[in-house]
């Protein structure tokens, strides 16, 4: 079942009443299809409005929506196979990151990405998708693991940001984020990076330093999440609507500002209503971002990328 979000009720009201129609006209011999249809036509007229029209603040909510499809998803939808690879070779593995070798329509590529998890087990056990040193210095063994054998990148990221734990500072979380990003742009094979849902901060940032980043058109990319910005700024986190709203953090701001380089467009109301739908989607963008990178040398490719993010500095 759909989980509705708050700005969302009045199209729940309108979805509910179609589906409990449905249900009474299959349990009578009322003909009620001419209502269900006018409902119906309703419902989506709403939704399109809704969804056209999204605050900064709603497209945050939409990127954090719990049905949003997740990594083990995109796997799924996106590699003919995935071979999983595990541990930093050092400390441990952390599972907020998962990566390893995979065909995206026949060509080879290292997938790397954030696992939130899809219920409340799952989510522990990920840590909603904030990784530890340990899960960026994994993401360093396999792209360095992708540069010896000459195999594109392919990152996916969402998460709220890297895990803020004293543990993490103390195993060294800024040097991990630091030398992760320090790899991305050295690789020198291409790197394509999506934000599917939240892009938070740094935590984003070590596995999204790309020669082409791609975004949802629901997704968002920060330093900082709203609620961290309003509590800075206004000493509240009442003030997140307005925080996002100054700090362009959707995908047509970012889009402008030349931080991201490419719009996905999502399923009406978001890829949490379709996932199937969003998933295929990006597929067809990563192809043909992976066959445009597939032409330049790797000098090239080094060349590009820095003087992408030069420019944004």
């Amino acid at each position: 079942m759909l989980t509705y979000l708050d700005f969302e009720k009045p199209i729940a009201e309108l979805e509910t009443k179609v589906a409990e129609l449905r249900q009474t006209a299959s349990t009578t011999e009322i003909d009620i299809d001419a209502e269900v249809g006018r409902l119906e036509s309703k419902a989506s007229k709403l939704l399109r409005d809704t969804y056209a029209k999204l605050t900064p603040w709603q497209k945050a909510q939409v990127a954090r929506h719990p049905d949003r499809p997740h990594f083990k998803d995109y796997v799924a939808g996106l590699a003919d196979d995935f071979l999983p690879l595990a541990g930093d070779r050092s400390f441990a593995d952390d599972p907020a990151i998962v990566g390893g070798l995979a065909r995206i329509d026949g060509q080879r590529v290292m997938l790397i990405g954030h696992e939130k998890g899809d219920d409340t087990a799952s989510r522990l056990k990920h840590n909603f998708g904030m990784a530890k040193p340990e899960g960026y210095r994994k993401a360093i063994r396999l792209m360095q693991l992708a540069d010896r054998f000459r195999i594109p990148v392919v990152s996916l990221v969402d998460t709220p940001g890297a895990f803020p734990g004293v543990q993490a500072e103390e195993r060294g979380q800024a040097e991990a984020i630091a030398r992760s990003t320090e790899e991305c742009l050295s690789l020198k094979v291409p790197i394509i990076a999506a934000i599917v849902g939240e892009g938070g901060s740094g935590g984003a940032v070590a596995i999204a330093t790309a020669n082409r980043v791609l975004m949802f058109e629901h997704a968002v990319y920060s330093v900082i999440s709203p609620e961290g910005c309003a509590s800075i700024l206004w000493r509240t986190a009442d003030k997140a609507a307005e925080a996002a709203e100054a700090m362009k953090i959707t995908a047509a701001d970012l889009l402008a500002l030349g931080v991201i380089d490419r719009i996905v467009e999502e399923p009406l109301g978001g890829a949490q209503r379709d996932p199937d739908a969003a998933i295929g989607a990006l597929k067809g963008a990563l192809i043909e971002e992976l066959d445009g990178c597939s032409k330049l040398c790797p000098k090239e490719l080094i060349a590009q990328r820095r003087a992408k993010y030069l420019a944004i500095g």
